[in-house]
C-alpha cells in the first residue's frame, strides 16, 4: 500500500492547497496541472520545468499514478477493453471504440451497479463503491498511455477524441465524482476536452439531470428502452421512481437540446417486447418537441439473459417507422465480439 497523496483527481484549488501544505507557491499548481494532464507524466523526475529540490520533496509524500491494468483484450475491428484493477483491488472496465477519424472511450462510474436493469451484465452485480474522481479520470488517462497520446493532441488529430460515461454503474448516482472528473477533463490547460464531446449517459434521475445540464452541459444520453410505463418499469426499475413523462420532462428542459446538440435516446430492442410498429410510432409521439436522435441497439446477448435479438427485418421496419416520422435514428450495432 502506498500512503502517498494522489494528485490525479483533485481540483486545480484542491492541488494549490497540497503545494501550501509544502510550504511551496500555490502558482506551482499550474506547473503541476500540465505535467500531470497535459504531458500525461507520471514521473516528478522528469518534470523539468519544476524545480529539483521540489521535485524530490513533492514525491516522498504525493504521486500521479493510474489504475493497474489486470487484463487488456483488443479485438479484431480495433476495440481496445481494459480492465482496471484500483487500490482497494476492486476492478471495472474502460472500453475504447474506434471510429474511422476518431474513438470514444467508455468510462465507468461505480464498481457495480445498485439498478438492476434486466437485460444488463453490470445490473447482475452489486453495487460495491462509488470511483473517485481520480479513477474516473485515470482510466482515460490509462487508455491515453496505451495509445501514446501525450501530450494532449493540439490539432484535432486525437484518436481518443470523446469520452461517453456509458460504462459501469449510474453515474448520476455518483454526481460528485463524476462532475470533478469531467470539469478536469475539459480544462483547457489539460487534457482539453471540450463538452461537446462528452456524453453522459443516465438511466434517468430526474433531479440530477437538471443538475447537470446547468453545472456541466455535456451531451445527455437516456436509457429509455420502453414506451411503456409498466414494460419500463420491468426493464429499468428507476423508473418506479421518475416514470416516463416525468424524464421526458427533464428532457425538454435541458439546456443543451438544440439541434446542433441533441438529446440521445437509447433504446435496446428486445424481441416481442418492445420491437413492434405499435412501439415505434409510441415512441415517436413521446420525443415530440425534444431536439433528439435514437439509438437503437439490437439486444448483445449475455450469459443466462432471458431475451432474444430481434431479427434484422424487425430491427429495419422499426427504424423505417421512426426515419419517416421523421427522426434521426442509427442503429449500433455490437464492437468488440
Amino acid at each position: 500500500f502506498d500512503p502517498r497523496i494522489e494528485l490525479v483527481g483533485l481540483s486545480r484549488a484542491e492541488l494549490a492547497e497540497e503545494l501550501v501544505r509544502l510550504d511551496e507557491k500555490p502558482f506551482r499548481a499550474k506547473q503541476l496541472w500540465h505535467w500531470i494532464y497535459h504531458q500525461g507524466e507520471t514521473d516528478f523526475a522528469k518534470m523539468t520545468t519544476l524545480a529539483k529540490d521540489f521535485r524530490t520533496k513533492i514525491a516522498e509524500t504525493h504521486k500521479v499514478g493510474r489504475p493497474s491494468v489486470a487484463t487488456l483484450q483488443t479485438s479484431t475491428d480495433g476495440t481496445r477493453k481494459w480492465l482496471f484493477r484500483l487500490d482497494d483491488f476492486e476492478d471495472v472496465e474502460t472500453v475504447y471504440i474506434p471510429e474511422n477519424d476518431r474513438g470514444a472511450v467508455c468510462v465507468s462510474s461505480q464498481v457495480g451497479c445498485t439498478l438492476t436493469c434486466s437485460f444488463c451484465h453490470t445490473g447482475t452485480q452489486p453495487l460495491v463503491r462509488n470511483l473517485t474522481s481520480g479513477e474516473i479520470v485515470g482510466q482515460f488517462m490509462a487508455a491515453r498511455d496505451s495509445y501514446n497520446e501525450w501530450p494532449t493532441p493540439q490539432d484535432g488529430t486525437r484518436m481518443l477524441s470523446n469520452i461517453v460515461m456509458m460504462g459501469m454503474g449510474e453515474p448520476l448516482f455518483n454526481y460528485e465524482n463524476v462532475a470533478k472528473a469531467l470539469t478536469i477533463v475539459m480544462d483547457h490547460e489539460g487534457i482539453s476536452l471540450s463538452k461537446r464531446r462528452i456524453t453522459l449517459s443516465t438511466s434517468g434521475i430526474v433531479p440530477e439531470i437538471e443538475r447537470c445540464g446547468e453545472e456541466l452541459g455535456v451531451n445527455l444520453a437516456i436509457s429509455l428502452h420502453a414506451v411503456r410505463d409498466d414494460l419500463r418499469d420491468e426493464l429499468v426499475p428507476i423508473n418506479k421512481k421518475w416514470p416516463i413523462h416525468e424524464l421526458l420532462e427533464a428532457c425538454r428542459r435541458y439546456p443543451t437540446s438544440s439541434n446542433a446538440r441533441r438529446i440521445t435516446f437509447e433504446y435496446v430492442m428486445l424481441h416481442g417486447l418492445n420491437d413492434t410498429p405499435a412501439d415505434a410510432y409510441r415512441l415517436v409521439d413521446l420525443v415530440q418537441n425534444i431536439a433528439c436522435k435514437i439509438n437503437v441497439i439490437p439486444w448483445n446477448p449475455i450469459e443466462g439473459g432471458a431475451y432474444t435479438r430481434p431479427p434484422q427485418p424487425v430491427i429495419d421496419q422499426f427504424v423505417e417507422i421512426l426515419a419517416n416520422a421523421p427522426l434521426t435514428a442509427t442503429v449500433r450495432y455490437s464492437k468488440g465480439d
